[in-house]
């Protein structure tokens, strides 16, 4: 009954950002999504993987590079969107605008707020990721009937790193610490086997690029697009399920603190 609660009451949090978006410009949020990993889809997958040539289709397992990479990009569009909206916008609600200030003046609590606010981001990314998995789609880049669970896979994603986001944006008490973000998220995005795969690092390496959330996203869309699904795979659905809900249990749990005081 409790969980039934929380969730009806983020949902009130995901319609006011459904409302909010309406009002503004919809189509911004397309343009973010797709903008930047389609150049780097036709920079780096359709460039470069012509001039690797066929060592770049034994990557991909036979198919062309930019199959190899286009599951990355995706991976790295819905995690992008999702942490964008909690990092950036959760900060300037709860800092600036002091909007969660008078919603737990109501029946809300920091929870419904926390569930809610995840909630609406990893729509956001969905969203994104799912236009860009059309385009990949119907680039010739996907090569199995797996790839129709690239849609959970991506929600799944979304979810995971706009909890993330969530918690980070808690932990932030001035805007110009998102740099430390950043120092996290690029690293990860080149990094986590998006561009070539784990077996050219170094075998101490392999665990620690294998804990990254990216590379299990990355891992897990790939493994769909290109029809190697097996254990890699579940463990990446573990793993993201588990990643995004303690995230969102720590985020709840500071996002309650700070509106305390």
């Amino acid at each position: 009954m409790a969980d039934q609660l929380v969730m009806s009451s983020a949902r009130l949090i995901v319609v006011r950002h459904w409302w909010v978006l309406r009002r503004g410009n919809p189509w911004t949020l397309l343009a973010n999504g797709l903008f930047e990993p389609f150049l780097y889809l036709m920079s780096v997958g359709v460039g470069i993987g012509t001039l690797i040539g066929a060592p770049g289709r034994a990557i991909a397992g036979g198919y062309s590079y930019a199959s190899f990479v286009a599951p990355a990009l995706l991976a790295t569009s819905a995690m992008n969107t999702a942490t964008a909206e909690t990092i950036w916008g959760l900060w300037f609600r709860m800092r600036f605008e002091k909007f969660y200030d008078s919603l737990i003046t109501t029946p809300l609590t920091a929870y419904d707020i926390a569930v809610g606010e995840t909630t609406a981001a990893a729509l956001r990314g969905f969203f994104a990721g799912s236009c860009f998995l059309c385009v990949i789609a119907v680039l010739g880049m996907t090569h199995s009937l797996w790839a129709v669970l690239a849609l959970p896979a991506v929600a799944l994603g979304a979810f995971s790193f706009a909890a993330a986001g969530l918690a980070a944006a808690t932990l932030m008490r001035e805007l110009h610490h998102n740099q430390y973000v950043q120092l996290v998220m690029l690293p990860m995005f080149l990094f986590s086997a998006t561009f070539y795969p784990l077996s050219i690092y170094p075998t101490a390496l392999h665990d620690i690029v294998a804990a990254l959330p990216l590379y299990q996203s990355t891992n897990l869309i790939r493994g769909l697009t290109l029809g190697h699904v097996g254990r890699a795979q579940l463990f990446a659905v573990v793993y993201l399920c588990v990643f995004g809900l303690l995230s969102l249990w720590f985020g709840a749990r500071r996002l309650t603190r700070l509106l305390a005081h």
